[in-house]
């Protein structure tokens, strides 16, 4: 009598085939999706560091329009809009609002140191001079994050967009998020108009 030998037979090869497809499919769903939130979360932090260039903008303003104010008594419209601009941004509600706001804040900034340049002495004033090595510092920064923010962005779509995260990005709700995008027309100067009668 032949000794009989363990054998798999194909019903138990079939439950660890299975098991084993499960385990796969609960790793990758485990998996995209963890890395769904972080790309979601780094895309939160780098918007969190734009908004902290904006708001280091704004509150060199106040300090700027002091000092030019002084100087430029006929440019009162564009000091006016600067902290109209200024309080605008502060109290804009959504993200979209805050980046139309940033923007128009930025040509009227132009506007104003444009100006500056019709004023011997207030280009020649040190606190003015910080005042602009400052904004224009601020406006480098604002640019990195900005560029940060949109590589971050740039990531998580990538990771909404394709397989099979795409499909878990489905199953739990994750959408694109905007990049963001200068305002029609940035690429033009300012113009600039001077009355002083």
């Amino acid at each position: 009598m032949a000794q009989k030998q363990p054998a798999f037979n194909t019903k138990t090869i079939a439950i660890g085939a299975a098991a084993l497809l499960i385990l796969i499919f609960a790793a990758t769903v485990w998996g995209s999706y963890n890395n769904l939130v972080r790309l979601n979360q780094n895309v939160d932090k780098t918007w969190a560091d734009v908004e902290t260039q904006y708001q280091r903008r704004v509150d060199l303003i106040p300090n700027l329009v002091n000092v030019v104010e002084s100087y430029a008594i006929f440019e009162r419209g564009t000091l006016t809009e600067i902290t109209a601009l200024r309080s605008q941004w502060q109290t804009s509600a959504s993200a979209t609002q805050r980046v139309d706001t940033a923007n128009q804040l930025e040509t009227a900034l132009s506007k104003l140191l444009l100006i500056s340049e019709n004023y011997p002495d207030l280009k020649a004033n040190q606190n003015f001079i910080g005042l602009q090595d400052s904004l224009a510092e601020t406006e480098n920064m604002v640019a990195v994050s900005r560029t940060r923010f949109n590589t971050a962005v740039r990531d998580y779509n990538s990771a909404v967009q394709v397989f099979p995260s795409n499909m878990i990005a489905g199953w739990f709700g994750f959408s694109q998020r905007q990049y963001f995008e200068a305002q029609a027309g940035a690429s033009q100067a300012p113009k600039v108009e001077i009355n002083v009668s």
